[in-house]
């Protein structure tokens, strides 16, 4: 039987809580273990996606353990070339160990990604920076497969776009290429700098200039080194949305302000009261917002897409009308008609949508839709007067560690069962 949340609404969140390591930091670090020694990561959250990325980890040929919030890896001979089609499914990030495969094995083969369904994500990008590299691609029953029979070598890499992924599959497969790389135009996340810190403590020669250009001096091999993984502005993003939501009060630790300025900016302009230390964030909401006004998806710095639906939740209940417009991925929207059943005032058209606040939201059966719309309609809830069923919840735990139990910690009516 599938476990459900049911949420009961109009709890103010107040309280203290430790973020959990992001996500998207780790997963690209355990793909670039695939060509490192030995290897100690820690503050790595307990996520399906992340348990994911520890089978493809061991079908590769290194062995990952977990004890607590620290994985080991131990680097050996051997493994495969290929990631298995039920791997690949199960967490559409995984075609980030492609540049990892190809230096370790001269080839890698992957199936068409998986994971949630946001619409057209094209792993072109990818092809186009391990092509430069010197990998050679052939597609065909759904089936990628590159090969670099001489090695791969060094290039300059201009990306038209700032992929996130094709920008870790480029600095990875890059490390231990012949000669050397720049890559301009690539993504310049703090999950981007998190890569480049743990390479550079196994050997890597990366140097990052002030306007984004990573430059790349290709090692013969790498060794393995200990590395903490930052905090999930994310997740941090998602509990200051809920005591915003909520008219609550709560203090974040563990993370690193500077990573979610975009999301603090609206909350404040909101009528949050926002405090931050070097590794804190203090946020008091009042007991209704102000409109967030216009938010629009861009990468880093701007406001992140993966924020999208939970600012989105935070707005239902505002006094006046916010306007979002996703510009990163199509088809995601699909949480509007769930947080619609909570009584939300929404209108979507294109990339756009027009929430317009309502004094009153209610209880609902609700269905998480992707990851981030899981975590949105659970907010939602949690505004709403009386209770709500929240199913498919396999979404939210690719995301987010413990999240019912952070929440109840916080003073959230919220029961797994």
């Amino acid at each position: 039987m599938m476990s459900v949340y049911i949420v009961r609404g109009k709890n103010r969140v107040a309280g203290t809580l430790a973020v959990h390591g992001a996500k998207n930091a780790v997963l690209p670090i355990l793909a670039a273990a695939t060509i490192c020694g030995d290897c100690v990561i820690h503050n790595c959250p307990d996520l399906t996606d992340v348990a994911v990325a520890m089978d493809i980890l061991g079908h590769l040929g290194c062995d990952a353990r977990r004890e607590g919030s620290t994985i080991i890896t131990t680097a050996s001979s051997g493994g495969d070339w290929r990631i298995p089609d039920g791997l690949m499914k199960a967490m559409r990030s995984s075609v980030v160990f492609l540049g990892g495969m190809i230096a370790r094995h001269g080839e890698g083969e992957i199936s068409l990604p998986g994971g949630c369904e946001l619409g057209s994500r094209p792993v072109d990008l990818h092809l186009f920076a391990l092509e430069r590299l010197g990998a050679q691609v052939e597609e065909g029953e759904g089936k990628l497969r590159c090969k670099a029979p001489n090695g791969l070598h060094g290039a300059k890499i201009e990306f038209p776009f700032p992929s996130v992924g094709a920008t870790e599959n480029a600095i990875i497969a890059a490390v231990t290429a012949r000669g050397d790389t720049q890559i301009t135009g690539g993504a310049r996340e703090p999950e981007i700098a998190d890569l480049i810190t743990f390479l550079q403590g196994c050997g890597a020669k990366i140097h990052l200039t002030i306007d984004g250009v990573i430059h790349i001096q290709g090692v013969e091999r790498l060794h393995g080194c200990e590395h903490t993984v930052i905090a999930d502005r994310i997740a941090a993003g998602t509990y200051l949305c809920a005591a915003a939501i909520t008219g609550g009060e709560v203090l974040l630790t563990g993370l690193t302000p500077g990573h979610v300025l975009t999301a603090l900016a609206y909350l404040s302009n909101a009528g949050c009261v926002v405090r931050t230390s070097l590794n804190s964030i203090w946020l008091k909401a009042p007991d209704r917002l102000k409109e967030l006004g216009i938010i629009r998806t861009q990468p880093y710095p701007g406001f992140p897409t993966d924020m999208q639906a939970v600012m989105m939740a935070t707005a239902m209940g505002a006094d006046g009308t916010s306007v979002f417009v996703e510009n990163i991925f199509d088809s995601r929207f699909r949480h509007v008609e769930e947080l619609r059943k909570l009584g939300a005032d929404i209108s979507t058209q294109g990339k756009t949508a027009v929430v317009s606040g309502v004094e009153c939201l209610h209880g609902a059966d609700l269905c998480c839709t992707d990851l981030r719309g899981g975590a949105a309609v659970v907010l939602g809830a949690m505004a709403a007067e009386g209770a709500s069923t929240v199913r498919e919840l396999s979404h939210i735990d690719r995301g987010y560690e413990r999240f019912a139990e952070n929440l109840t910690q916080l003073g959230v009516d919220i029961k797994e069962e």
